[in-house]
C-alpha cells in the first residue's frame, strides 16, 4: 500500500517509516496535520497513519478534512493516540477514523492492523468500481468523471492551476448498430475506450459520457496541449478498423475541445463548450479536432 504519515514526533516518525518499509509499504512522511493535507490532496493514499495530538492542525482536523473531500479513492485513517477512554474513541470514530493504535505501537499489532485495512480497502474498491465504472467500458461513468472534473474546477483557482476537456463523439455509430448489430457496437465501444486510454497521461482521466460519447479531463493543461492529446487520440481511432468477431469496423471519432483557465467552477459550462466545438468538428466533415478559443 501507499502510506502518508503524519507524526511531530521525529523518533516516532522514523520508526513507523521503516517498519513499514520493512512489511513492504511505500511510505510518505510529514512531520504536521498541515504538511500531512498538502500531501494527501497531491497524492493518492490507500491508508493515513495521523497521530491525534499535532501542531497545526491536529489528527481529528485532518481526518475530518479528508473526509469532507468528495473522493474517488478511499483512504483508510489510523489514528495514533496515547489516549484510553472510551469516549476519546467515540470522538475519532465520529471524526472518520477507521482504527486506533496506543503508542508506543507494537510491530506485531501494527501488522494485524494493516491486514485488516487492506481486506477493508479491497471490499471498499470492489464496491467502488462497480458504483463508479461504466460496466461494457470499463472506464469511469458519467456520474464518476462530472465529479472528478468538478473538484478539479475548484481546485484550479487555488493553485493557479487549468484544466481541460474533451468531449469524443464516435462517428457514424447508429450505422453500426444498424450495419452489424449492437454486439457488435459494444466492440466498437470497448476498443475505442481501450484505445483513448492509451493515450492518455498519468494524470489524464476518461469517462463514458453517453451512448457512443466519451469525456476526457486533463489537469494543469492549457488548450494546445489538450488539443494535441485530442489530435493523438483522434490518429489512434481511426488508425485501422475494429476487429470484430463481426468483421472489420472503419471507426473515426470527432472530438471538441475547451479549457478553464482557474476561473471556470462550472463543470456543465465548460463541457458545454466543448460541446460547441464538437458541433464544429461534426459539421466540418467529422474525424477530426476543434478547439474553442472562448475563455472559460
Amino acid at each position: 500500500m501507499k502510506i502518508l504519515i503524519a507524526e511531530d514526533d521525529t523518533t516516532s516518525r522514523l520508526l513507523f517509516s521503516a517498519t513499514l518499509r520493512k512489511l513492504g509499504h511505500t511510505v510518505v512522511a510529514v512531520e504536521d496535520g498541515h504538511e500531512a493535507w498538502k500531501a494527501w490532496q497531491q497524492g493518492e493514499y490507500s491508508l493515513l497513519i495521523s497521530d491525534w495530538m499535532m501542531p497545526h492542525i491536529d489528527g481529528l482536523q485532518l481526518c475530518r478534512m479528508i473526509r469532507g473531500e468528495p473522493g474517488l479513492q478511499y483512504t483508510y485513517v489510523i489514528l495514533l493516540t496515547s489516549l484510553d477512554s472510551k469516549g476519546s474513541y467515540l470522538e475519532g470514530m465520529d471524526a472518520g477514523a477507521d482504527d486506533f493504535i496506543t503508542k508506543p505501537f507494537d510491530e506485531e499489532q501494527l501488522a494485524a492492523r494493516l491486514r485488516v485495512a487492506e481486506r477493508i480497502l479491497g471490499l471498499h474498491n470492489r464496491l467502488h468500481i462497480q458504483a463508479t465504472h461504466d460496466h461494457l467500458t470499463g472506464v469511469w461513468n458519467r456520474g464518476a468523471i462530472m465529479a472528478y472534473l468538478q473538484k478539479e474546477l475548484e481546485r484550479g483557482p487555488r493553485q493557479g492551476a487549468c484544466t481541460s476537456v474533451i468531449v469524443a463523439d464516435l462517428d457514424h455509430f447508429k450505422r453500426v448498430n444498424d450495419t452489424y448489430g449492437h454486439p457488435a457496437g459494444d466492440e466498437v465501444l470497448q476498443e475505442a475506450a481501450r484505445r483513448m486510454g492509451l493515450a492518455l497521461h498519468g494524470y489524464d482521466r476518461i469517462g463514458r459520457y453517453g451512448g457512443e460519447e466519451f469525456l476526457i479531463t486533463t489537469s494543469g493543461c492549457d488548450g494546445s496541449q489538450a488539443e494535441a492529446l485530442a489530435e493523438r487520440i483522434c490518429r489512434s481511432i481511426s488508425a485501422e478498423p475494429v476487429n470484430s468477431r463481426f468483421g472489420k469496423i472503419p471507426m473515426t471519432v470527432s472530438l471538441g475541445v475547451a479549457t478553464g483557465y482557474g476561473q471556470c467552477e462550472d463543470a456543465g459550462m465548460l463541457i458545454s463548450v466543448a460541446d460547441e466545438a464538437l458541433y464544429r468538428a461534426k459539421k466540418a466533415g467529422r474525424n477530426r479536432v476543434e478547439t474553442s478559443t472562448r475563455k472559460v
